[in-house]
């Protein structure tokens, strides 16, 4: 069982109470518990559904003013919870290297996301998005099984969102800047998940305060006017915890124990539920080619087996 230290890194306590140690590791057992794909299936559904709610904020917001809200909204709610500045005090250069990186890349990413929804349909965004993860799942794929699941998942969500690249020029470069950004994401979010020197959760918060740092020089402005209207700083902030606390914790929390390979093939999950949320929040019904898509794409996360990776080779940090 780990240390007090690595159970607080797991609980959903956004307000520190008294318990004792036996408490906090009973709590952490029952984190344990659940599967890492539970996790991902709660990231999968709020990646989008927040989004979705976005959308509909854009009347009062600009896109990347609705970023800036996202990310701000985030990074307050975690350095409440976390205390991100203590983590940086007590890492190495390497590890705070890589902690920028994510953080830039977290204010890069979402900008981009909210321009190319703004322009493109949602399921259009989502299948640009997952093209590059599909590199990064094969870089992964060890067996026949996977290779096949892997192409049948590009199938399905080829076939679920019917990729066109005609139309908005400029919303098409947002939309492939973002894919690229957000394979970095897996990328240096998973190294972050792996890295023993500090609570996952901890790396999440600090590359969260970086990202606010980052994305106010370019979305600041465009919130500006908004400042005032109670609805649209309400609605920001709900976006900002449905999109950027509860995915992104859900995603540390799944990548700890799932191999990057498969959390990348778990990814084309990402199109299909941007079709579900699409029907519950923005009335677009499916047809039924993209319906056969969903049905792929469940197969091959089915069809799908994890080889392993190695844990952590060291024991969580003391505190």
């Amino acid at each position: 069982m780990s240390n007090l230290a690595g159970s607080r890194d797991n609980l959903f306590v956004i307000a520190r109470v008294d318990a004792s140690p036996t408490r906090l590791a009973c709590l952490q057992a029952r984190v344990d518990a659940v599967p890492p794909q539970a996790y991902f299936v709660g990231s999968a559904v709020f990646h989008y559904l927040g989004p979705a709610f976005a959308v509909l904020l854009f009347a009062r917001v600009d896109p990347v003013g609705v970023a800036w809200l996202r990310i701000v909204s985030a990074a307050v709610v975690f350095a409440a919870w976390r205390r991100p500045w203590r983590t940086l005090r007590t890492v190495d250069r390497r590890t705070v290297r890589v902690l920028a990186g994510l953080g830039l890349v977290l204010a890069a990413m979402n900008s981009c996301f909210y321009i190319a929804i703004d322009r493109l349909p949602l399921g259009t965004v989502a299948a640009i998005e997952f093209l590059p993860v599909i590199l990064l799942a094969a870089l992964g794929v060890q067996s026949l099984r996977n290779g096949v699941a892997l192409a049948v998942a590009a199938a399905g969500v080829f076939i679920l969102t019917d990729v066109q690249l005609q139309g908005e020029p400029l919303g098409v470069a947002f939309a492939f800047a973002n894919a690229a950004l957000f394979a970095l994401y897996i990328v240096l979010a998973h190294r972050v998940a792996r890295n023993s020197t500090m609570g996952r959760i901890d790396g999440l918060a600090t590359a969260m305060l970086i990202a606010s740092l980052a994305i106010t020089p370019i979305g600041g402005w465009s919130v500006a006017h908004a400042l005032v209207d109670p609805v649209a700083i309400s609605a920001g902030i709900g976006v900002g915890i449905a999109s950027s606390v509860i995915p992104y914790v859900c995603d540390q929390l799944a990548m700890t124990r799932l191999s990057r390979a498969t959390y990348s093939l778990m990814i084309s999950l990402l199109p299909a539920t941007a079709t579900v949320v699409g029907i519950l929040v923005l009335a677009q019904i499916p047809t039924a080619q993209e319906l056969a898509g969903v049905g792929l794409v469940v197969l091959a996360v089915a069809a799908h087996r994890e080889r392993g990776d190695a844990a952590p080779t060291q024991a969580p940090r003391q505190s």
